[in-house]
């Protein structure tokens, strides 16, 4: 069916630069299309989230988060991750496109994997998981359909902490805020906890190494529950028991990395790849090229199958291989007579003669058996004795002051579990860096015993977020000593011409600032706009002088009228408060009073006085004199009348007679 129809978001261009071509799959929580780049004409793939997740701020905020640490990685054995964004109601992140099949497809085609093949497909997984978990980052849902085989051969492991929420059956959802994935993959302490580190990818990748093998998970079930009940209290079988002829030590490296203990399993991804190793290297299996869909089993391996697993016929060639390097099995193979351990004819042949008719060569090659067999017992006991005595002991590794990493590395080769790890601050040693070991380095252990690392977290250093300037006094002094107790707070006041009064104007170490613990954090608080000189408006029209005042941010009242000498009627004579009175408060009062004209002033009586005192009388009060003279030297009348009120400057008009 035509996926362009069938499904919308074909088609869809987001953010401008990438057009959904195909849809690949389809799951409960996200669907994958082949996609073009446009800007780099380039095909990806884009997972696009499914679209009730993608209204729920939490999800949509842990897939962004998950994306970005994902896209930290770069490994030639992790898909990678280019992009991530939000365009039309739609939650996709940008990957690599890889063009092969999952390892599920490989299974549900092919039913198990050899050995050496499934070893094939393990290496490379965790060598991905492994630069993962060096940096930090839990995958949480290792499983065949995150397991992705290019069709030239290349692994890589898919979706770091993005697959997590509830899809259907056999999945669990968030509890407790822990978001879990496939259950039939899922760790005890996952299941019992909610809790994961990277020994919980080490359990999950342990369950596809025995599904590879076998053919189907370990446990089954009608209900998640009745499955996840099986993980919490059963140990993992042994895949041997449905593939008779696996060898020991593979049923062992099965049972090491899937034990229900945590603290039993390899550290991480790194050690699981190490333990991988030795037992390649015991079994003498040679790399073969991971399966891409065709068996590459040569005649002489475990050929997989679809049907369910049984107990193969002796004469199975792949079983006679596989069986024969099983401690305690012997099998014969196709061609061979039957052994001397074997019955024949319902009579089990004596073993300490030599059979009639034997030739001499086949008895001299069993003497040879017999004295190796003899060597080994030797050498096996003397091992045991050493073991016993000096071998089991290591010494413990000096490594203070190494990275941890390297720290862990060099305990795995001296044969001891690093527990890891203590994180404390240090003002001495660098984030990363081992700061003490217990027990110390330089010491005896036995070997296997857990030897506890204390890691250096770096310098321990606090930050006041930027974006608590231009709040409220009291709100950041909450903030700070509730979410940064291990600062001392202060408060210092300053007028500032652009905050408000009340709100925070700036830090004392400024924001953003590295501070020690009990380091003093100055919260700086606004006075408010400074105060402002009043300036000299007597002379202007009260008209501009409000302007000049309201400009500075005064509020202006007119007065009543005055009179003034030396202002003119109608001009501003007076303002308080005034210049000389020092600054006022931004925003405050200011009172201007305008001129009437000249000041009044009250008319003297100089009748009967002479001339020249009456003058000078009037003269005194402000007034002018206008003299009439007739014969004699006292003033007679006057105009204004004594008493009248008349403006400074008025002229008095006088007669002088006898």
């Amino acid at each position: 069916m035509d996926t362009a129809v069938t499904d919308p978001v074909v088609g869809v261009v987001l953010e401008g630069r990438y057009r959904l071509e195909e849809r690949l799959a389809r799951g409960g929580m996200s669907t994958v299309y082949a996609a073009t780049d446009l800007r780099l004409n380039k095909t990806v793939a884009v997972k696009v989230m499914a679209e009730h997740l993608a209204h729920d701020p939490t999800f949509v905020d842990r897939f962004t988060r998950e994306a970005r640490a994902a896209a930290m990685l770069s490994h030639p054995n992790v898909v990678g991750v280019s992009d991530q964004g939000s365009d039309q109601g739609l939650v996709f992140l940008v990957m690599e496109l890889v063009r092969g099949r999952t390892l599920r497809d490989l299974l549900t085609a092919r039913g198990r994997l050899t050995v050496a093949e499934a070893f094939a497909v393990l290496e490379p997984t965790l060598a991905g998981l492994t630069a993962a978990h060096r940096a930090g980052i839990v995958h949480r849902d290792i499983k065949p359909e995150n397991v992705l085989i290019g069709i030239d051969g290349v692994v890589k492991v898919a979706d770091f902490g993005l697959a997590r929420a509830v899809v259907g059956t056999g999945q669990t959802s968030q509890t407790g805020g822990v978001l879990i994935g496939t259950v039939a993959y899922l760790s005890p302490e996952q299941l019992e906890r909610g809790r994961a580190d990277a020994r919980s990818d080490i359990y999950a990748a342990g369950i596809v190494l025995y599904e590879m093998l076998t053919g189907h998970p370990p446990y089954g079930g009608d209900t998640p529950l009745a499955v996840a009940y099986q993980h919490v209290h059963h140990d993992v079988p042994a895949p041997s028991d449905e593939v008779p002829g696996l060898p020991w030590q593979v049923d062992e490296l099965v049972a090491r990395t899937t034990r229900r203990d945590p603290s039993g399993r390899p550290l991480d991804a790194g050690a699981f790849l190490a333990e991988l190793g030795h037992v390649r290297r015991d079994l003498g299996i040679e790399p073969v090229p991971v399966p891409t869909g065709r068996s590459s089993a040569g005649p002489q391996t475990l050929r997989p199958t679809n049907r369910p697993t049984r107990p193969r016929h002796p004469s199975d060639p792949g079983t006679a291989v596989m069986g024969a390097q099983r401690v305690g099995r012997t099998s014969m193979l196709p061609g061979m007579g039957p052994g001397p351990t074997m019955n024949v004819n319902g009579r089990k042949p004596a073993l300490d003669r030599p059979r009639p008719g034997v030739p001499q060569h086949i008895r001299r090659r069993r003497a040879r058996f017999a004295i190796a067999v003899v060597l080994l017992l030797v050498v096996t006991i003397g091992a045991i004795g050493w073991w016993l005595g000096s071998g089991r002991w290591t010494q413990v590794p000096e490594l203070v002051g190494q990275d941890q990493a390297a720290a862990i590395d060099l305990l795995q080769e001296a044969g001891l579990d690093p527990d890891c790890c203590e994180k404390v601050w240090s003002e001495e040693f660098p984030a990363g860096a081992v700061m003490s070991t217990e027990p110390a380095g330089g010491g005896e252990a036995i070997r296997g015993t857990d030897i506890r690392l204390v890691v250096s977290q770096g310098p321990e250093r606090f930050t006041v977020p930027a974006d608590l300037v231009h709040q409220p006094v009291d709100d950041v002094v909450t903030f700070l000593q509730e979410q940064r107790s291990a600062l001392q707070v202060a408060t210092a006041e300053e007028y500032d011409d652009d905050v408000a009064k009340g709100l925070v104007v700036r830090f004392d170490p400024p924001a953003g600032t590295e501070l020690k613990r009990d380091q003093v954090v100055t919260v700086v608080v606004s006075r408010g706009h400074a105060p402002v000189d009043v300036p000299d408006v007597t002379g202007q029209s009260p008209e501009q002088a409000k302007v000049n005042l309201e400009a500075l941010g005064f509020t202006v009242k007119r007065g009543e009228d005055g009179r003034s000498a030396a202002v003119d009627k109608g001009e501003v004579m007076a303002v308080s408060p005034g210049p000389d009175d020092g600054p006022a408060p931004f925003g405050s009062e200011v009172t201007v009073t305008v001129s009437a004209g000249v000041p009044l002033v009250i008319v003297p009586d100089v009748t009967g006085m002479k001339e020249d005192e009456a003058t000078a009388a009037l003269q005194a009060a402000g007034l002018t004199v206008d003299a009439t003279k007739f014969f004699g030297n006292k003033v007679r009348q006057q105009q204004p009348a004594a008493g009248e009120s008349v403006e400074q400057g008025t002229s008095v008009k006088i007669l002088v007679a006898f």
